[in-house]
């Protein structure tokens, strides 16, 4: 890798019944919609092989957290997604505060136009998005 270039990185919002997925961009600036995956006992190695095949080097792993900052069973249930993850890829695996996602994924995908019935098929994509973006904004510099 130069230099010069940033990190790929897969963004990962996990949830209970789907799971989205996003990729940043060649040059890591900015997180596209990948995917989404129906969650099962499979999806831990789809990811890692998604990011395989799109030579990411950074899973960012959606953390659920209260607004008060504390963990919940949603948490949880994340963390052990990460370690289901992590010993089946080369990427580093990284847990990333969620909080608030979900909810501006929605207020994005309402102002691009989107209604209810058409949110719930990209919803899980988009919060995969704001994840991924949260997490490379913090980090301009990798």
């Amino acid at each position: 890798m130069q230099s010069d270039m940033r990190i790929r990185a897969l963004g990962i919002d996990p949830g209970s019944a789907r799971i989205g997925v996003a990729m940043s961009d060649d040059i890591g600036f900015m997180a596209h919609p990948l995917l989404t995956l129906k969650t099962a006992k499979e999806s831990p190695a789809e990811i890692a092989a998604i990011a395989e095949e799109k030579g990411s080097q950074v899973i960012v792993i959606g953390l659920p957290r209260n607004m008060n900052g504390s963990y919940g069973p949603a948490a949880e249930k994340s963390r052990e997604f990460a370690a289901l993850i992590a010993p089946l890829t080369t990427a580093h695996v990284i847990l990333w505060d969620e909080r608030l996602t979900t909810a501006m994924a929605t207020k994005q995908l309402h102002l691009a136009g989107r209604n209810s019935k058409e949110q719930r098929k990209v919803i899980d994509q988009a919060a995969a998005v704001q994840i991924l973006q949260d997490w490379l904004d913090a980090n301009p510099v990798l």
